[in-house]
């Protein structure tokens, strides 16, 4: 318990941990500020890092921010933390997310706590996983990581499965057709070594697919990438679909951290992870994502879950890029 303001390093190794965070395309679209005098450490979007042909409404880039803001949440508690958490403090100002109070005096949270060396060892992996279904226990500890957060997961059944695969489909089609959505997809991908911290590197894209029986996304499609290989992937896909009873951009946040919780609750379980927004970027097709025998209002994500390789880390920005101090 602490109600001293933590140390700058200490705040620097927790926005560390935060930037570990999954985003759209890896663009990392969040920047943080410690006002040390009160120990307060505000979140806010970056918009020079949105997508505003892919993430027109900027969802993806505040599921980002949401992820990012889970990862520092564990942090904090790992580190015997106990934040508080405000949403949204300031509505007039869009870009400024959440404020975090690490002055907290309340015991820290043993169940984020728990969750701690899940952070550096999440990746998505674009590799092929075993054909082998979840335990039933691992699915419940999978459902509790998103009620926890004020979301939902649910497992659709084959049937639906097979339909969010065509979904996907479709939405490569309309990606291939629409030259600005492409070229924003390739700004963000690297088929050669770039050098670069920010974006998804050549070696993180994962063989190309033989069928299409996973919901991967293609980041080459349309480009040559010399020695990438093809591989088949699992016939029968462990897909999961997270979504929130409202679509608001506070909603939206709240999706990113039930996202990273779920995530960091699979890799802890032994899991690996991809997650595939394609066919959510498409306003005519996302609906159809829903499965219409559940109570899910609103797909936020589709998750691919399994056991297999883990996947290729990919750069991630320095935290002086990232954290100013005040």
């Amino acid at each position: 318990m602490t109600a001293e303001p933590p140390d700058v390093n200490t705040v620097e190794a927790l926005v560390a941990d935060a930037a570990a965070a999954p985003s759209l395309h890896n663009a990392q679209p969040w920047a943080f500020r410690y006002l040390r005098d009160t120990g307060v450490l505000r979140l806010y979007a970056d918009p020079e890092r949105a997508l505003p042909r892919t993430d027109p409404v900027n969802r993806g880039l505040r599921m980002g921010c949401g992820a990012a803001l889970l990862n520092l949440r564990v942090a904090a508690a790992a580190a015997g933390l106990a934040p508080v958490v405000r949403l949204v403090p300031d509505p007039t100002h869009q870009d400024f997310l959440a404020e975090v109070d690490l002055c907290g005096t309340g015991p820290p949270d043993g169940a984020l706590a728990l969750l701690g060396p899940a952070i550096g060892r999440r990746h998505s992996s674009r590799l092929p996983f075993r054909d082998e279904a979840l335990p039933a226990a691992v699915r419940e500890r999978l459902y509790e990581a998103a009620r926890a957060e004020g979301a939902q997961l649910s497992f659709p059944g084959a049937w639906h499965v097979q339909a969010i695969l065509e979904l996907v489909r479709d939405a490569e089609g309309r990606e291939a057709l629409t030259p600005e959505v492409r070229g924003e997809t390739e700004r963000w991908t690297h088929t050669e070594p770039s050098g670069t911290a920010e974006g998804i590197p050549g070696e993180a894209f994962g063989p190309r697919q033989r069928g299409s029986s996973a919901p991967v996304r293609d980041f080459a499609a349309g480009r040559p990438m010399p020695g990438r290989g093809w591989a088949a992937f699992e016939k029968n896909p462990n897909i999961a679909l997270l979504g929130t009873a409202h679509d608001k951009p506070v909603d939206w946040l709240r999706a990113g951290q039930a996202l990273e919780r779920v995530l960091l609750r699979a890799t802890t379980d032994g899991l690996v992870a991809s997650i595939t927004s394609q066919p959510l970027e498409w306003p005519e097709i996302r609906w159809a994502v829903r499965d219409p025998v559940s109570a899910m209002a609103h797909v936020q994500m589709v998750i691919r879950l399994g056991y297999g390789p883990e996947g290729h880390a990919s750069p991630r920005r320095p935290v002086a890029d990232l954290l100013d101090v005040l």
